[in-house]
């Protein structure tokens, strides 16, 4: 199993995400990691190399890769370019995995038959009242409820990673791999994956601009991979009763909603932290 992290300026979570990759429960296969530092100005590469012996005493290989041009997408074909390939895992480098998850993946993913995994995304706490609030909603949603997200990590096995080439330049990766394949073809494991939420109301909706328009560029980019999308609605009724359930959270989330179509979204990445 290879799995890939996307890197810059991470040097406060970077450590982290690799201790919770040393800590999995995954003694049936070995485990290649590659970190793809990209363009960083502060010592995300010294400290992911710190824990380089601790993966080779447990009979892993980790890998750091100077990317010298920025950019998310540009890191995860670098790396891809010298993946050895079967199961890939794409990790976001601020989050965090249970000691189960690696293994319930790769036995989803254990299979000739194409297939997207990913596991159960937990909101990490937040530090702030707005973004609490709005984890609480957003958390209650039928998208995120229905399962196989894939925001912060997803994987596929060598027949699911043909389905596309390159990573394309566009915003929204984990939006892109995901309708690459079809509900049907996508698991979500039981295992969970703690994902940290932006903090406080600006940020959220900076965030949250960022997302709607990585969706708009895919719908406008690759229409027919819309077909796969499986979203459950948001109907009437569903909105009474969030609002009733949770009528605080419910306003954060609407406040957000409207302050992002206020105003055009930016065609550029943004950080999501």
């Amino acid at each position: 199993m290879d799995l890939i992290i996307a890197a810059r300026n991470e040097e406060s979570y970077i450590g982290g995400c690799l201790q919770s990759l040393l800590d999995q429960d995954a003694k049936s296969f070995t485990l290649q990691v590659f970190v793809a530092v990209n363009a960083s100005t502060d010592k995300t590469t010294e400290v992911a190399l710190t824990y380089k012996e601790k993966f080779q005493a447990r009979g892993w290989a980790l890998n750091v890769l100077d990317v010298p041009v920025a950019g998310k997408v540009n890191a995860l074909n670098a790396a891809d370019q010298v993946s050895s390939g079967g199961i890939r895992v794409y990790l976001d480098a601020d989050v965090r995995l249970k000691a189960e998850l690696l293994r319930q993946l790769h036995a989803a993913l254990d299979t000739d038959v194409p297939l997207y995994a990913t596991g159960t995304l937990q909101v990490a706490p937040a530090q702030s009242w707005v973004t609490r609030q709005y984890a609480s909603l957003w958390t209650q949603l039928p998208f995120v409820k229905g399962g196989a997200v894939g925001a912060g990590l997803f994987a596929v096995n060598s027949a699911g990673r043909a389905r596309w080439a390159e990573f394309p330049n566009i915003i929204s990766d984990d939006t892109f791999v995901r309708l690459c394949f079809r509900p049907d073809e996508r698991i979500e494991v039981p295992a969970c994956y703690i994902w940290p939420m932006i903090e406080g109301l600006r940020n959220l909706i900076r965030v949250r601009r960022r997302q709607d328009a990585g969706v708009e560029e895919i719908a406008q980019n690759y229409p027919d991979m819309l077909k796969n999308e499986g979203k459950a609605t948001l109907g009437k009724g569903e909105l009474l009763r969030l609002l009733l359930k949770n009528p605080v959270g419910f306003c954060v989330y609407a406040v957000v909603h409207v302050a992002v179509r206020l105003r055009p979204a930016s065609k550029e990445w943004t950080r999501g932290r």
